[in-house]
């Protein structure tokens, strides 16, 4: 079964996780603002980074999936190749 990819593809993988990388989105520029705060910037609202976040979680949760399988790959193959 070498070559053949088993289990969830990407795009289902970046669907399911999507509500923790856009919420994880959202708390990171929300604290960036905080912090720009210290630097004379406007306080970001909640509503604003929500949207932003929502907007970044796609690219960031779509990274993650990828990364995730291809550790999935990977740990496939190593099993194969054990399993011989």
């Amino acid at each position: 079964m070498t070559g053949t990819r088993t289990g969830w593809g990407v795009g289902a993988l970046s669907l399911a996780l999507y509500p923790f990388g856009a919420g994880a989105m959202v708390v990171n520029l929300y604290f960036a603002g905080l912090i720009g705060s210290w630097l004379g910037w406007d306080v970001m609202s909640p509503n604003m980074a929500l949207i932003g976040g929502a907007v970044l979680g796609i690219p960031a949760t779509w990274a993650f999936a990828r990364h995730i399988r291809g550790m999935m790959d990977r740990i496939d193959a190593e099993t194969d190749a054990e399993n011989g």
